[in-house]
């Protein structure tokens, strides 16, 4: 038997339509009958034919039309748009309704592209033609968005500028001038007279013809009569040619007549003239001119004759006429022109035929456009029909909601009227109630006297014990509510309470005070900073806003002391009934009972005695409590005064910033001035800062409230933005030799392992005598305190020195091309770059008079072996101009301080600041002013662009003022950026909003002025101008006539959207960004993300009005300038099926050398590919290790550590003698065994690929980030590889990196700095909850558990929560079972809190339901119910207890009596005959709710449902129960706000669906999310013969596996922002048999996976946020369960109910989700 190889080669060799798979198998080709090969391994179909394309031939290009899946091949046919071959103007069309529909191309419009669009002329219907552009010279009307031509001949109607002609193309009647180019059409000065249309100059008056007659007087002779004959003659011939010429066809015969013509004439000059001579040579002059005239009409008349000649051809075709109707129609016509031919000549009747032919134009005109327009109407008589059909059903339904409207009116006044009688009613006894109050004293004292009387009191014992017993529940009731009372106590009295409102009242006015003098500040790029002051007092504000809260607060718990006093009054009152009752009872039975006196007054006092110690006790430790409270409060306050204090300064150096700004010219006066007030704040924020820190580091460790703790972190989060905004202040320092800065830059350092790059001006000062007597300076220093590992910069010799380490020897490259003597007086700028051990620095010297630049380079590397630049986080330093005294730099950068001007501009991609500085050293700006950078090479370049990093933002208020919002409203912008998305122009007014963003490297323009049907969307999806490639594209908005949105990009219409007739109601303009609070406010989801834009702006206009950006009040974060580094793509992502490609003249075979930085999560993938013939280099990741392997010999790492999330660089060297292998400067070699390598051509171009491969590889492709690639090329430098210049990007993102960091290192970093503050923490609550150690004080207790957040996550993972409480609801067997119980339970404690008026709290039976005990809810009462032999009890509470407060029910079953007792007041009590002994039950006890079909027997129905609301602390006989042994529906009891939507716990948890849904070859599942961890199952459904679907994310990114019998395939979607972020997220998965779509909020990927042909469909569970760990298969990656909320969940477009889920199992909440 052969194998299945030989087979496939063999049928290969014999039989077409077989491939090989890639597991050998030999698989015919599934090509739908439309080839006859395919490739091996992928299945992929070479040659369609019949006009198909596809990867199995089963679409049609462009252009066609068919279905060659489910019709004939032969259905892929041309777009009849109008005609299917001969004119055929369509991209692409489709079929709608039965109807073909065309997508034309960009210059046709219709149905079926029959005419030409707007600013087109042409006739499609005619073949052979076209429609071209018109041409108006420029002389049309601008407002018009399209020029204004005739759409059949071009001719332009409304020619301007007075100019005329056919494209206004000369000028006017009366003008001269050039219409085309100068467009300069004068009038003529002429007096009226014509003038020359080029010169202007004045043209003579035409001659007048004179009638008058020059006879001589001659005798009549023989001549004579000879003239007569020969004119007689002549007219003879005269009237033959007319007749000749009248039915002559063609131009040959009228040319030989005109000859004869022209000899007669000639012959009749040769005659005696005389006066009737020459009258007749005059009329034949004329008869000439006209036959000549005739002769062109001909001409004319042929060509119309061989157009309708044409056109009737054409009317044929379209027509469908049939042979016989065309000869019908030839004949009748030939019979018209035979009719025509028989007639006389149209001499007589030419005027009338003209007006009839005018007559007629006009009615064919009206004719085809009324044509015109029916054909436009009969094609949208179904969309109408439709829509009609569709508005009469809405109709009906709103008629039905009104009429329930209308019934809900009229039942909400009944129960307003009723409201309102029940509120009077409550007054009346709120107003007793108060009454009452007045009394409390006097019923104490009568208490104490009535409590004497049980002296005398003689009974029998057993009536005293019962009646004390019952005395007793109660007292313990009381104390249990007046301990929980005390326990909530405010640690602030009410004169503290008054002192604390007072002063933040006071704090919060001067706040506002100084926010007031703050604003109206400009920031514009000189003085930037100034909005560093403003955000600090902002910040201070808000913690004084804070501290008004926490005296609100202190002065509600105030409130709660008032209400529990009242409560004891209560109680009291209760207490006094129940003293009096038994006082009677007492005196009743004196006379019997004198031997217990004794023992009945010691029960009594005993009693009294142990209810009025308790509260003595804790209202004294609350005293306690509150004098500590009081003293840490004054001390937070006096810390705040301190803080206000130390920023007072701040105040003055703002109010001189304002007034030097509003007068700010463009001189050195005013430049200094400015500089100065700016050296001044830098000066007081070096002091100001640290203070400020300390401060806030005091208030927060003695703080304490959790929401003191929270305004701290604000305000940690505005000094960040402070850093930030300081970072981009565009201003010089001057150096005098002895100063030093030491900068805070915000790059990570990790970062700046492989690739540094660093740009600076610098200025040095000439005569200077410092200098001179020592020239060698240094400039600056970035590396470790230890003097290990750094770069930096000196002048020494005479040269620029760019100095590194890498922990070895130095490198020095100097600039010796241009020495520092001979750089100009003005500002230069310096650039340093290092890639792995390469190094490079440039030089650019401005001109002085010109943008020119004299340019220098220099380049270095590394001899040994270091390639990283290991900068320690906590060690790295950043010192510019000097070093502070103690601090020791290396030998080679040892010298002294700067002396000149310096100004950083950018570190790697970020700009940065020597105003975000940590500490300064001797600067003061008054004595050292900085120098003025204003040369020509600067200045222009940075002032036409803005530079926007993703966190500022541009506002320009009030946008008006510069032009008005009329009929034509455009904004205008141009735009660079490599980034995916960002957002643009943004504009609200309430919920009404205009945004303009960019999404995937597209325009996304929504917006929503108050329409009716809500927000308008309008985007390029034909994907026509592609925004984010690096270069500046001018995207312009045109709003026309308030109803049209027009979208038009680098002046080429992208698209246009209308809408409803609305002026456009916006003030101000949000330009790059916004703030924080209004991108995430109520118009967030209808943005396609909240990213600020990164890149560079310019030239932003309304209404053709520029804005200076930087100068608008509002402007935050932007600097002048476009940095080139910043919009490089030295990134890729790439997701598993992406990968990037470039074609180079690179042979990485020879000498060369490579490298590039890696982070992922994944064990293995190919990173990097290049193959010369056979010879094939990767790099590959396999099981965590790193492979290279060139053309056979292998290289592995020995670890396997580098798939853990962090950076790695790789360096490749490939020699004649080795292969290396460096992996963060860990070294691997092997020999070169292949050293012949002469037949190579070092000078080919090659591609190589990053990322994976389209051709067929071993490997899979990679999934994470490479970065900063770098190759020694034969055609260039050494340089990082900017990918956004590569020729192939397929699915890779070339912006960010969304690989997250391991989370458990990052987890143990968290826990490892909290430690201490919540060590101390805890030991507080534990001392408290000693002292209060009744069980239902936790009620009262709120906890966090575990609020600790993933990294990436913006909620926490448990919400906030009652401690030991469970919620239940949401389906209707929410339940807890417990299994294991004591033998004997007599005793049930339980606490609840709900707002539904039925469900069932406990309970218990034996298996047939005969003996049971049940604790439910009835109509809001409480009912305790329980069976004595065949005799039910069952005792009901008066009043309800859905009120959502906590309330203790305790309930016994004793002997032969059964007691309810609800918070210690309520004594409930039946007796019943029998024997209690005979009452056994079984297990399981259910808690909340019980399983289908059980208590139906005994229980009526609506009671039997689950427990809407919370339990908690359920005990049987004083002992608490352990945990459940199986959980329904059941979650913490959350506390705070919640929303509709179904929550999974992290207890883990799943939804069963019901039969009624399945996954089966074809569904669409669509559902929203908000999760609070980035990892968990969402989805699974799995069959019995292995099959399975599951939908999962794992550290944030969305995967869809599938297994369909065949083999496992799969597709994932990465956001560029995170799943994890607080917001909802909508995914949609799409199955149609083998092909399945996934799309996470419009990021759209799928996979096309083998096709099974024996599939069937499985009816299966489908499992919802978990699935049972054993139908987990072993290839997930993820097997947690899912946390976080779901809702909207839909199957086919059927809501999902997940209340009727089939099965609801774990801690997951039904229709419950908590917000925060």
């Amino acid at each position: 038997m052969c194998t299945s190889l030989r087979l496939c080669i063999v049928r290969k060799k014999f039989l077409k339509g077989f491939y090989r798979t890639s597991s050998g198998k030999c698989s015919p080709c599934n090509c739908n009958g439309n080839a006859n090969r395919c490739l091996d391994g992928s299945g992929i179909c070479v040659d369609c034919q019949r006009n198909t394309t596809g990867q199995h031939c089963e679409q049609c290009p462009d252009g066609f039309i068919g279905d060659v899946v489910r019709g004939a091949p032969t259905f892929c046919q041309p777009c009849p748009c109008p005609l299917p071959e001969l004119a055929n103007f369509a991209v692409s069309c489709y079929r709608k309704s039965g109807s073909v529909r065309c997508v034309c191309k960009e210059n046709y419009a219709g149905p079926n592209c029959e005419r030409c669009a707007p600013g087109y002329y042409g006739n499609p219907l005619l073949i052979g033609s076209t429609c071209k552009k018109c041409d108006c010279n420029g002389n049309s009307d601008p407002n018009l968005i399209f020029e204004d031509c005739d759409e059949v001949t071009g001719q332009c109607r409304n020619c301007l500028h007075h100019t005329s002609g056919f494209k206004c193309e000369r000028c006017a009647p009366g003008y001269y001038g050039d219409a085309r180019f100068a467009k300069n059409c004068t009038a003529c000065n002429c007096g009226g007279r014509m003038c020359d249309s080029q010169t202007g100059e004045c043209l003579a008056d035409s001659p007048e013809v004179s009638t008058d007659t020059d006879c001589p007087t001659i005798s009549c002779d023989k001549c004579i009569w000879d003239l007569t004959d020969d004119i007689r003659l002549s007219v003879l011939t005269i009237d033959e040619s007319k007749s000749t010429l009248l039915s002559i066809s063609t131009g040959v015969a009228a040319q030989r007549h005109l000859n004869d013509l022209n000899l007669t004439t000639t012959h009749l000059q040769g005659t005696e003239a005389s006066s009737k001579g020459r009258l007749v040579q005059k009329e034949t002059t004329e008869i000439n001119n006209r036959a000549s005239q005739l002769v062109q009409q001909l001409n004319n008349i042929r060509d119309n004759i061989e157009e309708i000649s044409s056109k009737s051809k054409y009317y044929a075709i379209q027509q469908e006429l049939s042979p016989e109707e065309i000869a019908q129609k030839q004949s009748t016509a030939e019979e018209m022109l035979k009719e025509i031919k028989r007639r006389k000549p149209f001499t007589n009747q030419r005027q009338l035929a003209d007006e009839e032919q005018n007559a007629a134009e006009e009615l064919l005109q009206q004719i085809e456009e009324f044509h015109e327009k029916y054909n436009d109407t009969r094609s949208l008589v179904m969309d109408v029909l439709e829509q009609l059909g569709e508005q009469d059903v809405k109709l009906s339904d709103l008629e039905a909601a009104l009429g329930e409207a209308l019934d809900y009116v009229t039942q909400t006044e009944d129960t307003n009227r009723e409201n309102t009688a029940r509120l009077q009613r409550q007054e009346k006894q709120h107003e007793k109630i108060k009454a009452q109050m007045d009394e409390v004293n006097s019923t104490l004292l009568s208490a104490t006297t009535i409590l004497e009387g049980p002296q005398r009191v003689n009974s029998e014992l057993s009536e005293i014990i019962k009646n004390a017993s019952g005395f007793y529940a109660e007292i313990d009731g009381a104390k249990k509510e007046l301990q929980e009372k005390l326990a909530n106590l405010s640690l602030f009295d009410d004169d503290l309470v008054e002192k604390a409102m007072n002063h933040a009242l006071n704090l919060r006015r001067l706040a506002d005070e100084l926010d007031g003098n703050l604003y109206g500040v400009d920031s514009n790029g000189l003085v930037q900073r100034a909005i560093n002051a403003s955000n600090v007092y902002e910040n201070i504000a808000g913690y004084i806003e804070e501290a008004d809260k926490a005296a609100l607060l202190a002065l509600n718990t105030t409130n709660r002391v008032t209400d529990a006093a009242v409560g004891i009054d209560t109680q009291v009152i209760y207490h006094k009934g129940k003293s009096e009752e038994l006082l009677i009872r007492a005196m009743q039975l004196q006379r019997t009972a004198h031997d217990s006196k004794y023992i009945s007054f010691l029960l009594s006092q005993s009693a009294y005695t142990h209810f009025l110690s308790f509260p003595v006790c804790s209202v004294e430790e609350a005293r306690e409590r509150l004098e500590q409270a009081q003293l840490r409060t004054a001390e937070a306050v006096s810390d705040t005064t301190t803080v206000t204090q130390a920023t007072t300064p701040m105040d003055e150096n703002v109010r001189l910033w304002s007034q030097n700004l509003q007068d700010f010219q463009h001189n050195s006066e005013a430049y200094d001035s400015a500089v100065h007030s700016a050296g001044d704040a830098v000066k007081k924020f070096s002091e100001v800062f640290p203070q400020l820190l300390d401060k806030l580091r005091r208030v927060e460790q003695k703080a304490p409230a959790n929401n003191i703790s929270s305004s701290i972190q604000r305000i940690r989060e505005l000094i960040a933005q402070t850093r930030s905004v300081a970072s981009k202040v565009q201003v010089s320092m001057m150096f005098e030799g002895q100063s030093a800065v030491e900068v805070n830059p915000k790059i990570n350092v990790e970062e700046l392992k492989s690739f540094t790059s660093m740009s600076l001006y610098i200025k040095l000062p000439k005569d200077n005598p410092q200098l001179a007597a020592s020239p060698d300076r240094f400039i600056l220093y970035l590396g470790n305190k230890n003097a290990k590992h750094y770069i930096g910069l000196a002048i020494k010799n005479d040269n620029l020195v760019y100095i590194y380490n890498l922990g070895g020897q130095d490198v020095e490259i100097p600039l010796d091309a241009k020495p520092v003597s001979t750089w100009p007086s003005y500002f230069s700028i310096i650039k340093i770059e290092r890639i792995g051990r390469h190094g490079k620095m440039f030089l650019t010297v401005p001109s002085l008079s010109s943008t020119a630049e004299e340019k220098f380079i220099k380049k270095g590397e590394v001899l040994g072996p270091g390639t990283l630049l290991n900068l320690e986080p906590e060690s790295a330093v950043f010192y510019v101009g000097g070093v502070p005294p103690g601090f020791k730099l290396p030998p080679s950068l040892n010298l002294p301080g700067f002396i000149g001007c310096l100004e950083l501009a950018t570190l790697n991609d970020d700009v940065i600041s020597l105003y975000n500085f940590k500490h300064i050293y001797n600067i003061d700006t008054t004595t050292s002013p900085p120098c003025a950078r204003d040369k020509l090479a600067f200045t222009q370049s940075r002032a036409v662009s803005y530079f926007f990093d993703g966190s500022g933002y541009a506002l320009a208020r009030n946008i008006e003022r510069r032009g008005k919002f009329s009929q034509v409203t455009r904004f205008d912008i141009e735009v660079r950026t490599p980034t995916d998305s960002g957002l643009i122009l943004l504009m609200i007014n309430g919920s009404m909003f205009f945004s303009l963003e960019m999404h995937n490297g597209f325009l996304y323009l929504r917006y929503d002025f108050g329409f009716s049907s809500g927000p308008v969307l309008l985007e390029d999806s034909m994907k026509k101008a592609r925004i984010n490639d690096a270069k500046f594209h001018e995207i312009s908005i045109i709003y026309h006539n308030s109803k049209k949105m027009i979208l038009v990009v680098d002046r080429r219409h992208i698209k246009s959207v209308d809408n409803e007739r609305t002026a456009m109601p916006f003030t101000d303009i949000y330009i790059g960004g916004a703030p924080a609070e209004i991108l995430h406010s109520s118009i967030s989801s209808h943005l396609a993300g909240s990213i600020g834009f990164k890149g560079c702006m310019k030239g932003f206009q309304f209404q053709k009005k520029d804005f200076n950006l930087l100068e608008e009040p509002g402007t935050l974060g932007i600097s002048y300038g476009c940095p080139e580094d910043s919009l490089m793509s030295r990134n890729a992502y790439f997701n598993g099926e992406s990968f990037i490609a470039s074609s180079q003249k690179v042979s990485l075979f020879n000498e060369f050398e490579g490298g590039f930085n890696f982070r992922t999560l994944q064990p293995s993938g190919l990173l990097f590919y290049y193959s010369e013939g056979s010879d094939v280099l990767s790099i590959s990741m396999e099981r965590g290790a790193v492979v290279l392997n060139a053309s056979g010999t292998k290289i592995q790492s020995p670890d396997r550590i580098y798939n853990d999330g962090k950076t790695h660089f790789i360096i490749t060297s490939v020699t004649p003698e080795r292969y290396e292998l460096t992996i963060d400067d860990k070294k691997q070699s092997k020999k070169n065994l292949v050293k012949d390598r002469a037949g190579r051509r070092p000078d080919s171009i090659n591609k190589f690929y990053f990322g994976g491969s389209p051709l067929r590889t071993q490997q899979a492709n990679f999934t994470g980030c490479i970065s900063n690639a770098y190759f020694t090329r034969l055609d260039q430098e050494v340089e990082v590889e900017d990918f956004q210049k590569y020729t192939e990007k397929v699915q890779a993102s070339l912006y960010g990196c969304p690989v997250e960091s391991p989370p458990v290192a990052l987890l143990h970093k968290k826990g490892k700095n909290s430690s201490k503050p919540k060590g101390n923490r805890n030991k507080k609550v534990g001392r408290d909850k000693d002292k209060i150690s009744q069980p239902s004080s936790v009620l009262k207790k709120m906890y966090q558990v575990d609020l600790q957040r993933e990294p990436q996550c913006h909620l926490p993972t448990n919400p906030k929560a009652t401690e030991h409480a469970y919620q239940f609801g949401g389906t209707a067997n929410s339940r807890q079972e417990f299994a294991h119980l004591p033998k004997d339970f007599t005793q049930f404690s339980i606490s609840l809190k709900t707002h539904s008026s039925h469900g069932m709290i406990f309970y218990i039976s034996d298996q047939k339901e005969t003996n049971f005990m049940a604790l439910f809810v009835a109509h809001g009462r409480l009912i305790f119910m329980f069976n004595a032999g065949h005799q039910k009890i069952r005792i009901k509470s008066q009043e309800k207890y859905n009120d959502g407060l906590w309330h203790n029910v305790i309930f016994i079953r004793d002997k032969n009596i059964g007691r309810l007792i609800i918070d210690g007041l309520r004594v409930l009590e039946e007796s019943f005959d029998g024997n209690a002994n005979t009452w056994q039950v079984t297990e399981p006890l259910y808690i909340g709710g019980v399983a289908p079909g059980k208590a139906v027997k005994n229980i009526q129905i609506n009671s039997v449902y689950s427990f809407s609301g919370c339990l908690s602390n359920l005990q049987l006989n004083g002992r608490s129960l352990p945990s459940a042994s199986q959980t329904f529906s059941v979650t913490p009891c959350f506390e705070g706000p919640s929303e509709a939507g179904t929550y999974f716990s992290s207890e883990g948890g799943y939804v069963v669906l019901d039969e009624s849904f399945s996954l089966g070859l074809k569904f669409e599942v669509v559902f929203e999310i908000r999760p609070r961890s980035s990892s968990g199952i969402l989805l699974h459904g799995h069959s019995v013969n292995g099959e399975y679907l599951n939908m999962h994310m794992r550290n944030g990114q969305v995967t869809v596996k599938l297994n369909n019998g065949i083999r496992d395939f799969s597709t994932s979607v990465t956001l560029k922002q995170s799943l994890c972020d607080g917001r909802w997220h909508r995914i949609a998965v799409i199955r149609d048999a083998n092909v399945v779509q996934l799309d996470v909020d419009s990021e759209v990927n799928h996979v096309v996976g083998p096709l099974n042909p024996r599939a069937i469909d499985h009816r299966e569970p489908v499992f919802i946020g978990g699935v049972p760990e054993s139908l987990l298969t072993s290839s997930l990656t993820t097997r947690n369960s899912f946390i976080g909320c779901i809702r909207n969940f839909m199957i086919d477009e059927k809501p999902v109910s997940f209340s009727k889920a089939a099965l609801v199992s774990g801690a997951v909440s039904i229709n419950t989700c908590p917000a925060a």
